[in-house]
């Protein structure tokens, strides 16, 4: 069990009564993402509005960014966890703010509907209170790995279609499965993947939460540091977040965003 899923369900307590138990997912998951982009974003957040305010160009601005960052993707928005409790009156509003400042290719909130989840919570009077609970969580890389995330979200995706009667294995592969498949397949291609400038390409046809497209990649990067992973997927489902592109310094090279879709 995933004591950080376990944690971050719990959370879904504090909704009880306004929201069903088979809706928990549509708050919990977003605002994991959310925490999760946030506290990666956070060292950077100031060079980010500096570099926002002098480049009006959304082409040019990612592109200091990534120069000033490593990162293909940013948020423009004056607020974050860290000073979104300061208003207590604007907490909807400023929130909303923050997820549509993110750059084009965030798209995730999109896909959960989430500013009529914002003010849903608003309404019931939850939102201070959850917002309050997220913030209390560091989900940085540095601090939650890369699989320890992927196992959070898989707990959670389970908890939430067990709520929803659904079956969760419709949604993910259990880590160690998707271990004995990625060795499996890579199994007579050693010497291949550590020749230079290799790149390989992975088609996931029934891409859940993307455990196979990250471990793939974990497993390439083992044999060949400077190898380089290209996924192809089908239309992937919101919860996918790819931790190949929020990957901590020093963790093998930074990708081009794939868009969450």
């Amino acid at each position: 069990m995933s004591t950080l899923g376990s944690f971050i369900w719990s959370i879904a307590d504090q909704l009880r009564g306004p929201y069903r138990p088979n809706q928990y997912g549509n708050v919990i998951l977003p605002l994991t993402i959310l925490r999760r982009l946030d506290c990666i974003l956070e060292p950077d957040r100031e060079k980010v509005r500096e570099l926002a305010a002098a480049y009006d160009n959304p082409v040019r601005l990612k592109i200091e960014v990534k120069k000033a960052t490593g990162r293909p993707f940013y948020n423009m928005s004056n607020y974050s966890f860290a000073n979104l409790l300061q208003d207590a009156d604007g907490l909807a509003d400023n929130l909303v703010d923050y997820i549509e400042q993110f750059s084009a290719d965030v798209d995730v909130f999109e896909y959960f509907d989430f500013k009529k989840e914002i003010l849903a919570l608003e309404k019931a009077g939850l939102l201070r209170e959850v917002i309050s609970s997220f913030k209390g969580i560091n989900l940085h890389p540095t601090v939650v790995s890369n699989a320890d995330m992927g196992d959070a979200f898989e707990y959670i995706i389970r908890k939430f279609n067990e709520a929803a009667n659904e079956t969760s294995g419709d949604h993910y592969t259990p880590r160690d499965a998707i271990r004995l498949l990625v060795d499996l397949l890579f199994a007579d291609k050693d010497d291949e993947l550590q020749k230079a400038g290799i790149v390989r390409t992975l088609y996931d046809p029934t891409a859940g939460t993307g455990g196979m497209l990250a471990l793939a990649e974990e497993h390439l990067l083992d044999y060949n540091k400077d190898a380089r992973l290209s996924p192809v997927r089908p239309g992937v489902q919101p919860t996918i977040v790819r931790d190949l592109q929020v990957r901590p310094a020093g963790q093998g090279p930074r990708r081009e965003q794939h868009h969450l879709r």
